[in-house]
């Protein structure tokens, strides 16, 4: 098979807030390295930070603080946090922000004072989430995307990376073997440094708000490379998925936590506003809990029609909510309901990883020259992410990892010589399947949907997982016999979600095995067998690992490493150190 090369200094895969964050740093720290942007879709239109609606968590208002913010992360994190990395989340968006503002153009809704306005989100002690409108997402990849189109910077766009390959030395990362979708050709791009920062996005369940796009392959490229991936049981599900009926790719899209936030209730289908009664903080409760209280009020029967639950805005005032929710009314209304004034069917939706790539606050992995920011990452958010956290971690380490690896990459030397054997292999398994006979992989990801939805979601437990764990295995070994056509390889779909369900699949399994390992109850991951959280004191997080057998078999070690409470102790804060 042809196989065309090209070398580039430092190489992003992702152009989200992480992935370009990096090559502007990259190119402020050294503006005569070659940065190259490779994208699945198309720069600037693709990804999910564009489809950010909340916010971006800082401290900035007289009364609030980087260690309040802090305690509200690890307190929402339930302590499985990586200190360190939350302490550099906390401080560096500060640093961040200002940068957004000042140089890159993005502006941010304000207060009549011309302070910048902050809205209330779920779980935090302050109100710090900076926003515009419930468009922030579009407003900060605008920016960003001006400012990297007006930089020399490489791109290559509707490219997917297939494989991480090693150097034949063993020295660490050569480059990523990838594919052009506009032509179906392979493409070798050798780099002196790789940042990972393709996203997570947890599309393997019945309803997600991630884009199409996001299937996990970055979490999947490391697993297959030998990295670690921590905390991977935790995916967050958001309480407020918008339920528009079945055969939409609406339902399932998010309804921002502000709505919550401002005030917004949660009725099941008597009318009943339950929330109160599960706990004081009611509807602004972490999303945790209030994806599983929403879920029990269905399964004891107080659905809504679709098979959800309701929000109410409208006792706010009809037209507050059209001025302060201007995107999600309208897009309430594309779909035939009355957000301001009436109420909307909602159900929890699979939203965001906490878990990832084991990585340090400058982006380096244990693979050399490799380096992972933003959702590819695990250890920021612990067990739970707030709300406006997760704009900011991509912000804030994509910028991180662009310093870095703009200052590494003038001690890396030439490019490494990459494994051939890995280079075969990888082409063998994204090529191999062309030509075969074509399996039906819409019933395979309606399986995956189904398992993933019903045995490793919001409540679990040991049956189900074991049971989940067992039917993975055979969608593994099902997507592996699948053929796709191979007439006419460009933008040949067939083959890309073929591609796509392979990468879902295995970190699906990375997401049951964490589950069953961890026979207690932390932030997003619930087990109905064992409901207690353990000691905090004594807190671990998993680490799954792949083994050198057969995937289909599952074949994956987790282990428990133990917490390290760097800046402050489970029954401590660092507010009473700060007072």
């Amino acid at each position: 098979m042809n196989l065309a090369r090209a070398d580039t200094d430092i190489l992003i895969l992702g152009s989200g807030g992480a992935g370009l964050f990096a090559a502007l740093h990259a190119k402020k720290v050294a503006p005569d390295l070659e940065v190259t942007l490779a994208v699945k879709g198309l720069l600037g239109k693709c990804g999910c930070t564009r489809m950010v609606q909340g916010g971006y968590n800082v401290a900035l208002a007289p009364g609030d603080s980087v260690e309040r913010h802090f305690m509200d992360t690890i307190e929402g994190g339930k302590w499985l946090n990586d200190q360190a990395l939350a302490w550099t989340l906390v401080t560096e968006a500060q640093v961040r922000i200002r940068e957004l503002e000042n140089e890159l153009g993005c502006f941010f809704d304000r207060n009549p004072d011309g302070s910048v306005h902050q809205k209330a989100f779920a779980g935090q002690t302050f109100d710090r989430t900076v926003h515009k409108g419930d468009l922030t997402g579009i407003e900060i990849i605008n920016r960003l995307a001006e400012q990297v189109w007006r930089r020399d910077v490489r791109r290559l766009e509707d490219h997917r990376a297939l494989e991480l390959i090693p150097a034949a030395d063993g020295s660490g990362l050569a480059g990523v073997l990838m594919l052009d979708m506009r032509s179906g050709a392979p493409l070798l791009v050798r780099a002196r440094a790789v940042l990972l920062a393709t996203g997570g996005g947890p599309t393997m369940y019945r309803y997600h708000t991630p884009s199409g796009d996001k299937t996990c392959d970055g979490l999947a490229m490391a697993l297959r490379a030998g990295l670690p991936l921590r905390d991977m049981e935790m995916v967050q599900f958001h309480p407020t998925g918008l339920l528009a009926g079945t055969g939409t790719r609406m339902t399932g899209t998010v309804l921002e936590e502000g709505l919550r936030g401002a005030g917004g209730w949660l009725l099941d289908a008597t009318g009943e506003r339950f929330m109160q009664a599960v706990d004081e903080r009611a509807e602004r409760a972490t999303r945790d809990i209030v994806s599983r209280s929403i879920l029990r009020r269905i399964r004891a029967g107080f659905a809504s029609p679709n098979g959800g639950v309701y929000i109410q805005m409208s006792h706010l005032g009809p037209d507050h909510v059209r001025r302060s929710f201007k995107g999600m009314v309208e897009r309430c209304a594309d779909c035939g309901f009355d957000l301001a004034g009436g109420r909307v069917e909602v159900v929890p939706t699979a939203h965001y990883m906490m878990g990832g790539v084991v990585f340090e606050a400058d982006g380096r992995t244990a693979l050399p020259r490799l380096f992972a920011a933003g959702e590819d990452t695990g250890g920021v958010h612990g067990a739970n992410r707030l709300g406006g956290n997760g704009v900011a971690n991509s912000t804030v380490f994509g910028g991180l990892a662009g310093q870095a690896m703009a200052r590494a990459v003038p001690r890396a030397g030439a490019h490494a010589e990459p494994d051939r054997a890995a280079i075969e292999a990888g082409l063998a398994r994204a090529y191999g399947p062309l030509g075969r006979s074509a399996a039906d992989l819409g019933a395979i990801r309606e399986a995956l949907y189904g398992v993933m939805w019903d045995d490793v979601g919001i409540l679990r437990d040991a049956a189900g997982l074991s049971r989940a764990m067992t039917t993975l295995g055979g969608l593994a070994e099902a997507v592996a016999r699948a053929g796709a056509p191979d007439g006419d390889r460009r933008y040949n779909l067939t083959w890309m979600d073929r591609l796509n369900l392979e990468n879902l699949i295995l970190v699906s399994q990375t997401i049951c095995a964490a589950a069953l390992a961890r026979t207690d109850s932390r932030g997003a991951h619930f087990r109905e067998d064992h409901p207690e959280t353990s000691d905090l004191d004594t807190s671990h997080y998993t680490v799954v690992r792949q083994g050198n057998g057969d995937l289909a078999g599952g074949d994956l070690a987790v282990s428990l490493e133990p917490v390290h409470f760097t800046h402050v102790r489970p029954g401590r804060s660092l507010l009473d150190a700060a007072a």
